[in-house]
């Protein structure tokens, strides 16, 4: 970490884009959004632009402070607002440069899209510690600073979080073997192959379609392995005509993007345990497209 801030703009500039990265990825994982993450990081370098740079020690962890913050306060009124939420709510996925690679995100369990899931279902201050912990392995003294709680507090945060994602997860493939999934998936889903689908698909799997309102969609999770088959092949049978897909990396693995005539109209990814596919996203909600789009 940088140890004194310089006093002009262009220090100031400098120091804060060393962190932006992490200032998105910390508020991101907080708020499961890339426009309200993106709020957070503005909001940041407001405050950061008008504090008495000369008297901060140290610039990283002044940033991280007052991020980590914002973010706990937006999220707790995201919570609100999810509870008027039309449908299942579903997180924005992010591109990154490669499933496996180095992207533009810190990497770790706490980005990939079925734990953003699950870290809804936390308090907004156990997230927090969570993620601060887990996805950026900063030190309970660290995140007891950040969030202006007892380093045990801290602690005792984290392991609820981190027990409550562990049991909610259960147990869940390696990536390769999700990834093998979804490509099945796909194909099945393509040629409309019901049987095909159902033999991927485990007993007790779920179908989750986020339209926020604004597309038609489930508004109730589908549940059962043939329900969940027989919608998806009526979906890709009534809205899938005519489309491309395109498998991207988005949270560190891998995610179909459907498109039509260069316009996006839904992403889809899964999760998988060893008895087959647990859980099946479809985001079709056209603010939670654009991003990954765009890349």
């Amino acid at each position: 970490m940088t140890e004194v801030a310089g006093g002009g703009l262009t220090d100031a500039v400098t120091a804060f884009e060393g962190v932006r990265p992490r200032l998105f990825g910390i508020a991101y994982r907080l708020l499961g959004t890339a426009a309200d993450a993106e709020d957070v990081v503005q909001d940041t370098w407001i405050r950061w632009q008008r504090t008495d740079r000369a008297a901060v020690r140290n610039p990283e962890a002044f940033l991280v402070t007052t991020a980590s913050r914002l973010a706990l306060t937006a999220a707790t009124s995201a919570r609100a607002r999810r509870e008027l939420y039309v449908g299942p709510w579903l997180p924005e996925p992010v591109p990154t440069a490669d499933a496996t690679g180095e992207g533009d995100l810190e990497r770790g369990e706490a980005l990939e899209l079925a734990v953003l899931v699950l870290l809804e279902r936390l308090t907004p201050q156990e997230r927090a510690v969570y993620v601060l912990k887990e996805a950026f392995d900063y030190p309970y003294r660290d995140i007891a600073g950040f969030l202006d709680i007892t380093e045990d507090n801290a602690r005792q945060l984290n392991h609820r979080a981190r027990a409550h994602v562990t049991r909610e997860r259960g147990a869940h493939v390696s990536p390769a073997e999700r990834d093998r999934l979804l490509r099945a998936f796909l194909a099945a889903a393509r040629a409309g192959d019901l049987e095909g689908l159902q033999s991927l698909l485990a007993e007790n799997a779920v179908a989750y379609a986020d339209g926020g309102g604004v597309v038609t969609a489930a508004r109730i999770p589908v549940q059962g392995r043939e329900r969940v088959a027989q919608y998806l092949a009526r979906t890709v049978a009534i809205y899938g005509q005519n489309t491309t897909t395109t498998v991207v990396a988005a949270n560190g693995q891998h995610v179909v993007l459907v498109s039509r005539d260069g316009e996006p109209l839904a992403a889809c990814w899964i999760e998988a345990s060893p008895e087959g596919i647990d859980e099946v996203c479809v985001l079709v909600n056209p603010a939670k497209l654009a991003r990954l789009a765009a890349a």
